[in-house]
């Protein structure tokens, strides 16, 4: 092997490592990630969907869940669709608080 096949050599090995540290393992990290969430589902849990809608899980389905956003209100959604649990102090994934928006009587 010449000098510059040998450096042609350490370059690709450089970039595939970086390539597999930049972006292969954090999209498999959230991959995982994701299922766990998925698995953790349960009826009674609140969730905000991906689309900003809060609900509790009423029904809960292989692909769909059903959820109850307001009184007598539900609703059916694709499981794909939930973004996060909220924990039971209401705060949402990044630690921020999670409201909701009331109406005036």
């Amino acid at each position: 092997m010449g000098a510059g096949t040998s450096g042609l050599l350490f370059y690709l090995l450089i970039f595939a490592a970086i390539f597999y540290f930049l972006i292969y393992r954090p999209q498999q990290k959230q991959k995982k990630q994701r299922m766990e969430l998925m698995e953790s589902l349960d009826v009674g849990k609140d969730i905000v969907t991906i689309g900003g809608i809060h609900g509790t899980i009423t029904e809960l389905g292989e692909n769909d869940v059903t959820l109850k956003v307001s009184e007598n209100v539900e609703i059916k959604a694709q499981k794909l669709a939930i973004g996060y649990v909220l924990n039971n102090d209401q705060e949402g994934p990044e630690g921020g608080s999670a409201c909701s928006l009331k109406g005036k009587d």
